[in-house]
């Protein structure tokens, strides 16, 4: 079974060249995120996602979580590939300096994390949820919260989860039940009980720090009514040290389809009396609170789905250039030849390629958003950031992990037979991509947000500004000669247009046919995430050409551009008949009354 080997090169040139490291690193206080110190970190990166995380990932889907008595045993190996893990420092790599972080852009650490994605996905959800955690309390907990929980959660010595949904609650978290109490002393006491907790008990470490989601007595029904708390598995002493077992127990872990080896915990709190926790902010901004670790965590979950496409490439890549079967294709009495070279062999893994590749790009620009969103030193320019990545993080979040799913799914179709047998391991990466769909919101979750929160609120502003942005490239893909460009241009010009075609009903339709526009909500987020992903590829074959035309003969940049090519013909190609599914189709998904299903 083949090891994940980090795609550094691609990495290298998508930071580079499309996202834009060179701009991320002048702003303030990421000046030392120079080309050789992110080379040197993603190098590193590449060794431990390699020689550490990859090999146990088959191992640990094979042996899964294990709960006993209220805790959780990990898979053999993931206690000390964490420990190293965090000696090395990668927990901190994009923390605040102020806490022990190394202070790099959260374009550098998207890449670390896709890493991590790929070699082991279930191993990745840890750091994903800590960071979460760090990063709200960063942004609202109190300066005593910051000075107990921030520098040992960034060292990686304690993790965090987010608490959010319960049994009667699913995505509906206005319908959250779980209570806190106030006590004298200015705490809380928490009772209820939350399900699908993400590394809500482990091994690994000596203390989780749960945020959980609760309602005070006094507060008022639905969302207004919820505040956030830190509730910690071991209360901490004044002196920093560990203190008494809180009242915060896992009573089981889900049997899931696949992430075996990341246990997803239900967490009761309270039944021995009630949880101690802490309110984080102000009562009853809990959901707002929690927003800042969602976002964060939509985002490397959309991670996922790039990491899960360049997995499943390299695995169905590695296997078809072994697997001989059948004579070349238009060759009688010939040699039996490896099936990569078969046609439709090709077809599949250029499109697990392309989609890797698209993907890859959106989330890292996206990442740069972020970055400057946050550190630029012009006002205005951290607002248009801002409101540029609102608009790709549901994008990024729902297409790339509906990506991944379909990538992963041919790369099974790759391996034939032997891709439904566990021992390939092409099976385990669709089983864990599956989820990436659904937790921090299922797709559809995702599109509502992004034609309702994301476009209609503001009249499809961003977006138009985004569109025009896209039709500035159209002068540069004109000027370069071929049949390559000649068609990428045709189709992303194409693409460009369906999308304002359906954007212009959508924020139309919105207002007065609520339900009418959210049956197109799903296909507008493929539709937007397959012609952002052609802008990407179009600006990378331009990137290329340009290194082709100073002269360079490194044979990656003639690939980049006959992938941009394969991605406009078989992907972008989609464009204009989801344009119409959106326009069109609503009276299809409407038609039945609930007695005809």
């Amino acid at each position: 079974m083949s090891e994940y080997i980090a795609p550094i090169r691609d990495m290298q040139f998508v930071l580079q060249e499309i996202a834009g490291l060179d701009q991320v690193a002048q702003l303030p206080g990421y000046e030392e995120a120079t080309h050789d110190l992110v080379d040197a970190v993603l190098e590193e990166a590449a060794k431990f996602a390699n020689e550490v995380l990859s090999p146990l990932n088959y191992s640990g889907d094979q042996e899964g979580a294990v709960w006993h008595d209220k805790q959780v045993t990990m898979p053999t190996g993931f206690k000390d590939a964490y420990r190293l893990f965090a000696e090395s420092g990668w927990p901190a790599l994009a923390c605040e300096t102020e806490w022990g972080g190394q202070g790099l852009p959260k374009l550098v650490s998207a890449a670390i994390a896709e890493m991590w994605k790929s070699a082991n996905h279930a191993f990745s959800l840890c750091p994903l949820l800590t960071a979460g955690a760090i990063e709200a309390l960063v942004l609202s907990g109190t300066d005593k919260l910051k000075e107990t929980y921030l520098e040992k959660m960034v060292s990686g010595q304690w993790t965090g989860t987010m608490n959010l949904t319960e049994p009667n609650a699913g995505s509906d978290l206005a319908a959250v039940r779980t209570r806190a109490e106030p006590q004298p002393d200015g705490r809380y006491r928490i009772f209820g009980q939350k399900i699908f907790i993400t590394y809500g008990e482990h091994d690994l470490t000596e203390n989780i720090i749960h945020l959980v989601l609760a309602r005070t007595p006094n507060a008022p029904e639905g969302v207004k009514g919820i505040s956030l708390f830190v509730v910690p598995k071991f209360l901490i002493n004044d002196d920093g040290s560990l203190g008494e077992r809180n009242d915060a127990y896992c009573v089981s872990i889900e049997h899931k389809l696949g992430i075996h080896a990341s246990p997803t915990s239900i967490m009761a709190f309270g039944d021995q009396g009630g949880a101690i926790g802490d309110l984080v902010g102000e009562e009853n901004r809990g959901l707002e609170y929690m927003f800042i670790m969602m976002n964060a965590a939509r985002f490397g979950v959309g991670l996922e789905g790039v990491a899960v496409c360049e997995r499943a490439y390299q695995r169905a890549r590695d296997y078809a250039r072994e697997r001989i079967q059948c004579t070349d294709i238009g060759v009688r009495g010939g040699p039996k030849v490896a099936i990569i070279h078969h046609p439709d062999v090709r077809r599949m893994l250029m499109t697990i390629r392309a989609h890797a590749e698209a993907s890859r790009a959106l989330a890292y620009v996206t990442a740069a958003a972020l970055d400057a969103a946050a550190r630029h030193p012009d006002a205005a320019e951290r607002k248009r950031n801002q409101a540029f990545a609102d608009l790709l993080i549901p994008v990024v979040k729902g297409w790339s992990t509906e990506c991944g799913v379909t990538m992963a799914s041919i790369g099974v179709q790759v391996h034939g037979g032997m891709g439904y047998v566990e021992e390939t391991g092409a099976a385990q990466h669709l089983r864990d991509a599956q989820i990436s769909t659904i937790y921090e919101g299922t797709t559809g979750i995702q599109a509502n947000d992004l034609i309702g929160r994301k476009m209609a609120r503001e009249g499809g502003a961003t977006l138009k500004s985004l569109l025009v942005t896209m039709r500035a490239l159209d002068a540069e893909l004109a000027g370069q000669g071929g049949e390559h460009f000649a068609s990428l241009r045709s189709r992303f010009t194409a693409g460009i247009d369906a999308v304002e075609r359906a954007a212009d009903w959508l924020v139309t339709t919105y207002g007065k046919d609520v339900r009418a526009a959210s049956a197109g909500a799903v296909p507008f987020l493929k539709l937007l995430g397959t012609v952002a992903g052609g802008w990407m590829m179009a600006r990378s074959a331009l990137a290329a050409q340009a290194r082709i035309d100073g002269g360079s003969s490194d044979p990656f940049y003639p690939a980049k551009i006959a992938t941009a090519r394969f991605y406009a013909d078989h992907v972008l190609s989609q464009a204009d008949g989801l344009a119409s599914s959106i326009v069109d189709g609503a009276v299809g998904v409407l038609a039945f009354s609930e007695d005809m299903f």
